[in-house]
């Protein structure tokens, strides 16, 4: 696989057309595809919390449809009423009438309302940016008495229920960030109203088809009690990944630990105005609950023996005060963000969320721990294709914080942009057949641009390697500006290929931008 770098100077811009065949097409701008539309549920996990704040960072990216209260097996709020409530294997052995849920839980509202302080900023960045208003019109309380309860139609699923019934385009992906068990009232709600009526068929056909599921795991079970045996026609992409978790540390890169770090927290998140203030980290002196026996990560300045003492479940090693502690459902919408990678086209295509492969015993579910992806070096780590792309989510990550903070777009810097001709994403060719790369890449602060055209290989059908070569005889030690590569002879008809086009600026932090191009054999 070549690897190309082209370098160009400030004010130049980079011009790299993809074409099939021996006929050149003008650059033309690609149509950006619609936001893809998506409604957040998620329970009081920290995790959960950091994730919405980077959500809420990248909802000019996204058409949020709600902001839905949920439950999960680790935190549900109980009826009020002194009602207990028990399932084996959980994290408490007697029956609670309330589970890890403060009694004033807000933490959609809170996060909201930090969006709304900097609302001002962010817009002066992008326009796109929803108006807090319209974020605050979002936000219902869906079903978080008890885990797993689909008994009664609440807010929250009635939300999930009308935008699937709307009648407007799909898809809409339901991120689950606790339990599914809101989503799965929504569509049993759906099921009793239309279930034994003519229009039934037609109403589970166009809502199976709409509807696609994210979840980190199975947190109630909802999705294989009823959402499975009942709609086995809405696919759901389990999204689990270790690299945005709790245990991030076991699967980040050697050389992206240091996006863990206090020092780097410090100085990109945790310092970066009424977001920054709001993010949870080690030893922040925070508790989502008080007195959570569970949640000891604001308390790092005890040991763990002292934590014990005072009654602790130490499930995982105390780090450094002011570092890293999870953000573990980043990865429900990260694949969402129009970074140009289209991970949210398939679950097979991957992006910064990672990648999920298709479960044979059932093939509406995607799962990431079925996906392996390999590095340069041909090995497989762990969570490789989330950890993959980790150093350049945080450092954009940093750069919208930094938005959050600044009314003056000349003074921070934004990703460039990468645009491929009319109608190029997606193409055909025959075996042994020559493929000409180019796209076009400017950078809106005038940042020098470097590139890199790369195979996805796992992404793709064909499981060959394809070599990617330089097109334009450039002189040695310089880069080139077009790339191509041949479709091999044993490529089957009907096999893909993926190409990532790849830019980096050089500004600070340096931002990536990507254009995928899928090559189908015919």
């Amino acid at each position: 696989m070549a690897r190309q770098w082209i370098r160009r100077s400030l004010g130049t811009f980079l011009l790299l057309t993809v074409t099939a065949g021996l006929t050149a097409t003008p650059a033309e701008a690609v149509t950006q595809s619609p936001r893809p539309r998506t409604i957040v549920t998620a329970d009081p996990e920290l995790d959960d919390a950091n994730s919405l704040i980077r959500y809420l960072l990248y909802s000019n990216e996204v058409t949020t449809e709600g902001l839905v209260y949920a439950s999960s097996r680790f935190h549900w709020k109980g009826d009020g009423k002194g009602t207990e409530f028990f399932l084996p294997g959980r994290e408490y052995t007697t029956p609670q009438t309330s589970w890890r849920w403060a009694r004033d839980e807000q933490f959609i509202h809170t996060a909201v309302k930090a969006y709304a302080e900097v609302y001002p900023n962010l817009v002066r960045h992008d326009r796109d940016y929803p108006d807090p208003r319209s974020l605050f019109s979002k936000i219902r309380v869906g079903n978080v008495e008890f885990e797993g309860d689909i008994s009664k139609e609440t807010p929250g699923s009635n939300l999930i229920k009308d935008v699937l019934l709307d009648g407007k385009g799909g898809p809409v992906y339901l991120q689950a960030w606790g339990g599914t068990s809101t989503i799965a009232r929504a569509l049993k709600s759906i099921q009793e109203q239309y279930e034994g009526t003519p229009r039934w068929d037609r109403v589970r056909r166009e809502v199976s088809r709409k509807a696609i599921i994210t979840k980190f795991g199975s947190q109630d079970a909802t999705y294989q009690d009823y959402i499975a045996p009942n709609w086995p026609d809405i696919e759901a992409r389990d999204v689990a990944t270790t690299i945005w978790g709790y245990f991030a540390r076991r699967t980040v890169l050697p050389e992206h630990a240091k996006y863990l770090s206090a020092q780097w927290t410090a100085e990109n998140v945790s310092g970066k105005g009424p977001f920054g203030e709001l993010y949870r980290i080690w030893g922040d002196g925070k508790q989502m609950v008080q007195g959570d026996v569970w949640d000891h990560f604001g308390l790092s300045y005890l040991g763990e023996d002292e934590l014990r003492a005072r009654g602790y479940k130490i499930w995982m090693p105390i780090q450094e005060k002011g570092s890293w502690i999870s953000e573990g459902d980043t990865s429900n919408f990260m694949n969402l963000v129009d970074n140009g990678l289209r991970g949210y086209e398939k679950g097979g295509y991957g992006g910064w969320g990672g990648r999920q492969e298709q479960n044979p015993d059932d093939p509406s579910e995607w799962l990431a721990s079925r996906a392996v992806d390999h590095d340069p070096q041909g090995n497989a780590p762990a969570d490789y294709p989330a950890a993959r792309w980790f150093e350049a989510a945080q450092l954009d990550f940093a750069a919208r914080l930094r938005w959050s903070v600044t009314p003056d777009y000349r003074a921070a810097n934004h990703r460039p942009e990468v645009t491929l001709p009319a109608g190029r994403r997606d193409l055909t060719a025959r075996p042994g057949q020559k493929v000409r790369l180019s796209a076009r890449a400017t950078d809106p602060d005038g940042d020098a641009l470097s590139s890199r055209w790369w195979q996805y290989q796992e992404a793709g059908s064909y499981q060959g390697a394809v070599e990617i070569t330089a097109e334009d005889g450039a002189a040695p030690g310089r880069h080139s500006s077009k790339a191509s590569f041949t479709v091999p002879a044993d490529a089957r008809p009907g096999s893909t290929i993926h190409v990532i086009v790849e830019v980096k600026d050089d500004g600070s932090p340096a931002l990536t931008a990507y254009q995928r191009i899928i090559v189908t054999v015919k």
